[in-house]
């Protein structure tokens, strides 16, 4: 077995590059890739005169190599006389390098990528020299994508649904399809003031390029059978849009907060309280509703560690929100309801509180049981309502 480089190894460095994005990039560089010369190791003058049949072969196969340009040297041998080695090994051009790798039609469709592209939106091709790779996967599709930059030029922030944008053969699956890249496309041609930049990530793709977005919804249910918070309705199971909920201010003191929906449906009767449905990890639907800042909120998540980081980040909303049944003693009251949490966060919370805090380094730490939880739902509902009354809660 020798050291030498072999053609498939030349080869699977003219992959790499490939790999790279560079060979299509170079198309848009100004800085010129090709000639590009390969790493070649050689054998030494004692392999040559020890195995020089195998050298031999070694040269052969290398010559062989169709698109590359092997240079040869002389080389002076005692016993041999003066022979002929390879000293370098070059790729010559793009051409030569697709070819070599079996990627020629690759690269003409990318070619064609860019020339449309030099012709409709000259803007958007330091993208492509940036992400050739992806281009080519899109490379059906990219007509379409020009298509719709192309709109959201003539149209910026349009005050619209997307199933509202109207260019033939496109429809709103496809932008929501696309709304990744096309948020990479869209921030390149865009002026600054079409872009509303306090609205981050692909979920929030509509509102930050001015389309109308589908409402956020508040569903809640008051807990109180004495008050009905709508005029002339008596309805206790309410959705309202978040500006609606914005709005509402209902003469409730106390607001609980629970993930599990039978929890929320079946939430007991408390004087001057309601329960809110499904915060999660977005709080969007709440955070006009000011009037929350003046009520006792109440959050109730699993005991595990994501509930506590959903808990941490409703804080940076409501400071004051406090943690319900989700102490140490509700955990260990329930252990045969114990199951486990698949893919458990490790990463600080600071705004917990001191108990909640040394709970959560036991999860996530693994000191009471592996990835142990407690979901809400397992608890029985003689404890939640014993955990109200401890609260000072009026039951009605």
């Amino acid at each position: 077995m020798n050291s030498w480089t072999a053609a498939r190894q030349l080869r699977e460095q003219v992959v790499k590059l490939w790999e790279r994005g560079d060979i299509l990039a170079s198309l848009l560089s100004d800085e010129p890739l090709f000639p590009k010369r390969l790493t070649l190791k050689v054998p030494t003058s004692a392999e040559i005169t020890d195995r020089f049949d195998e050298v031999r072969a070694w040269v052969s196969e290398l010559r062989a190599v169709p698109y590359l340009r092997v240079e040869m040297g002389e080389f002076r041998h005692r016993l041999f006389g003066t022979n002929s080695i390879p000293w370098s090994v070059w790729v010559d051009s793009r051409e030569e390098a697709c070819g070599c790798i079996g990627k020629i039609r690759l690269l003409n469709r990318f070619t064609r990528l860019v020339e449309e592209t030099r012709l409709r939106e000259p803007r958007l091709l330091p993208w492509l020299a940036k992400r050739p790779l992806r281009a080519l996967e899109l490379a059906d599709d990219w007509q379409k994508l020009l298509l719709l930059v192309a709109w959201m030029e003539l149209h910026p922030q349009p005050g619209c649904y997307l199933r509202q944008v109207d260019i033939p053969g496109i429809h709103s699956k496809f932008i929501e399809a696309n709304r990744g890249v096309l948020a990479e496309l869209l921030e390149m041609v865009l002026p600054v003031e079409a872009i509303d930049s306090s609205q981050i990530g692909i979920s929030r793709f509509a509102r930050r390029y001015g389309f109308l977005d589908k409402p956020l919804l508040v569903r809640f249910r008051i807990l109180d059978p004495g008050y009905a918070p709508l005029i002339g309705g008596s309805a206790r199971d309410i959705t309202l849009d978040a500006e609606s909920f914005a709005a509402l201010d209902p003469a409730v003191t106390r607001v609980f907060m629970t993930e599990n929906e039978i929890n929320f449906l079946a939430f007991p009767a408390v004087a001057g309280a309601m329960v809110i449905f499904g915060a999660g990890y977005g709080f969007d639907a709440l955070r006009h509703a000011t009037w929350l800042n003046s009520r006792q909120l109440y959050y109730w998540g699993d005991i595990d560690t994501h509930g506590f980081a959903i808990l941490d980040q409703l804080r940076s909303h409501f400071p004051h929100v406090e943690s319900f049944l989700m102490d140490r003693g509700t955990l260990l009251a329930f252990e045969g309801q114990w199951g486990e949490e698949e893919k458990q966060t490790v990463r600080e919370l600071p705004r917990l509180a001191r108990e909640e805090q040394a709970l959560y380094d036991e999860l996530r730490d693994n000191r009471i049981r592996k990835q142990l939880r407690l979901e809400q739902e397992r608890i029985g509902f003689g404890w939640v309502e014993s955990v109200l009354s401890a609260l000072g809660s009026n039951r009605v």
